[in-house]
């Protein structure tokens, strides 16, 4: 187990915890001790900068302003309050772990990062994050920026992106929480990785733990931390059908309760087959989503997207049907839906941006 020395963890603690009491960013979330607020800040601080929550932290709050209240309502409003902030399955896992908190915990939100951890999108880095701010629990919260900071003043050479080597990170962290104040000693963490310890030109001169950091000792600090290569990122093409009626109502479908971006609302069509022709394809996907024969016309516009794990080229294409009337098949609902219905349902970004050029 990798384990930091006593007198080590104790200068660590000091020089961290009087940093953030000066330097701490001040930010919403700090501003409460209610554990439900603090629940929905970490899941949105996921993989999402500061700045890109606050505002939806705050709108979130209003419509949702307790437990009971996010568990009582439809999960399309929660997406629709979701929308844009990305990663959506947090939106989905939310519903689902508010649901299970007022029924299995009497709305309480567990205080031990063991509960925490039967929730629904809630993995090590927030049990601990939620567990230590909210409840004053003595664990770590290690994401990237953690590894990254401990990498550099311990100078450790191992990947930090490799989940083989994460344990090893975990262990170390957890030696260091203090006893006093955990919660604050994550926060000064999450900031000084955020402000100070930056992954490229660490600004070393202000950090608190410089005098105790390796790397900077032996001039590593642009060499650490090290980073297993990632592999190339697939690109994807898809397309959508502009399908209006007599009326100009436009066609849209929900897609299904599973799988990318569930449950949200986009046009007609989807993924390609390797090698398949555009147009060929978005007959066959209009007509295994709805039962529906149609006619490709014109190429209205190409968007491009990028997700965490690929990224896409959505080409939208002006249709028009043959006969027949939409049926629910391969989607889990759809709507013939005004301009006045499209602000209303949840749509991800590259469908907001598709439905727009319509």
């Amino acid at each position: 187990m990798l384990k930091a020395q006593p007198e080590t963890r104790k200068r660590l603690g000091r020089r961290l915890l009087a940093w953030y009491k000066r330097f701490g960013r001040a930010l919403p979330w700090r501003e409460t001790s209610d554990p439900y607020r603090i629940w929905i800040s970490e899941i949105m601080l996921q993989q999402t900068r500061v700045d890109t929550v606050i505002p939806y932290y705050d709108r979130f709050l209003k419509s949702f302003p307790d437990v009971f209240a996010l568990a009582s309502a439809h999960l399309q409003d929660v997406l629709k309050a979701w929308e844009n902030l990305g990663y959506y399955s947090r939106a989905r896992h939310l519903h689902e772990a508010a649901k299970m908190i007022v029924g299995r915990f009497d709305g309480r939100i567990p205080d031990t990062s063991e509960e925490i951890r039967t929730l629904p999108g809630i993995g090590d880095y927030t049990a601990g994050a939620i567990s230590s701010i909210a409840f004053e629990r003595a664990v770590p919260a290690v994401d990237g920026n953690v590894r990254r900071i401990l990498s550099r003043v311990f100078a450790i050479g191992k990947p930090i992106n490799d989940p083989r080597e994460h344990k090893h990170f975990f262990e170390l962290a957890a030696s260091l929480v203090p006893g006093k104040r955990p919660g604050d000693f994550n926060q000064a963490l999450m900031d000084l990785g955020a402000t100070i310890c930056r992954a490229k030109n660490p600004a070393c001169g202000a950090c608190p733990l410089a005098p105790l950091c390796l790397a900077r000792r032996d001039g590593l600090q642009n060499d650490l931390p090290v980073l297993r290569r990632s592999p190339a990122i697939p690109h994807r093409q898809a397309v959508a059908a502009v399908l209006r009626n007599r009326k100009s109502l436009l066609l849209v479908v929900q897609r299904p309760a599973a799988g990318l971006l569930a449950s949200f609302w986009k046009l007609p069509g989807g993924f390609l087959k390797d090698q398949e022709n555009p147009e060929a394809g978005l007959r066959r996907l209009v007509r295994e989503e709805l039962g529906l024969s149609i006619r490709v016309g014109k190429k209205l516009a190409s968007v491009d997207h990028a997700y965490t794990h690929f990224r896409v080229t959505l080409q939208v294409y002006e249709c028009f049907l043959f006969n027949g009337k939409p049926i629910v098949r391969g989607c889990r609902n759809r709507q013939w839906a005004t301009a006045a219905d499209l602000k209303k349902l949840p749509l991800s970004k590259i469908d907001r941006m598709a439905t727009k050029l319509a």
